[in-house]
């Protein structure tokens, strides 16, 4: 259990039975009375957000997360199969992968964010080396500024690459953003 003066920005905590994280905090001390803690939370399942108060004497649940690190499979219809260490399957939906399904690839280590056991959020390596499946050659001579070019890496995923880079060539790309980042190898 937290009590009030645990509250701080980032704090997870546990409301109904639904992970809430806070995101904003402000302390006020009254001439009289007690202290008044007011937070503003968000949801870490729907994304929800909603204000809440408390004061100097009240209680709050330590939400049950765990991190666990778990390797892609395969995928089964809209489900992404992934194992963990123990050989557990466990099934992730599409939506909980989000954009950042097209960077799966075999035996890829994604961290991932569980609810009393249920899987709420995915955090993939910060950078990816795939192949430039498909784009269209560079023009020669157009390189006086930063000119980039859409390629299409295995997976499926459209990026924005320099004229450089060819069909074949294997790149690095930022899963934060989802944007080119290095040239690895060339054909």
């Amino acid at each position: 259990m937290y009590s009030a003066s645990d509250l701080r920005k980032g704090l997870k905590i546990e409301i109904e039975g639904q992970p809430w994280v806070i995101t904003d905090f402000s302390f006020m001390k009254p001439g009289k009375g007690q202290s008044v803690y007011n937070c503003k939370l968000k949801n870490m399942i729907t994304g929800t957000t909603m204000q809440k108060s408390y004061r100097s004497n009240d209680k709050m649940n330590k939400c049950r997360l765990e991190e666990k690190a778990l390797a892609y499979s395969y995928v089964d219809g809209d489900d992404y199969v992934f194992m963990d260490e123990n050989y557990e399957q466990i099934t992730i939906s599409k939506e909980l992968l989000g954009e950042s399904r097209f960077y799966l690839k075999e035996d890829v280590s994604v961290s991932f964010l569980l609810h009393d056991g249920n899987p709420i959020g995915a955090t993939f390596p910060n950078f990816i080396e795939r192949e430039v499946i498909g784009t269209e050659p560079g023009a020669r001579g157009n390189t006086a500024t930063n000119v980039l070019k859409p390629a299409t890496i295995e997976g499926g995923f459209d990026v924005q690459v320099p004229l450089f880079v060819n069909e074949g060539d294997i790149v690095k790309i930022d899963t934060r953003t989802g944007e080119y980042a290095d040239r690895v190898t060339k054909r």
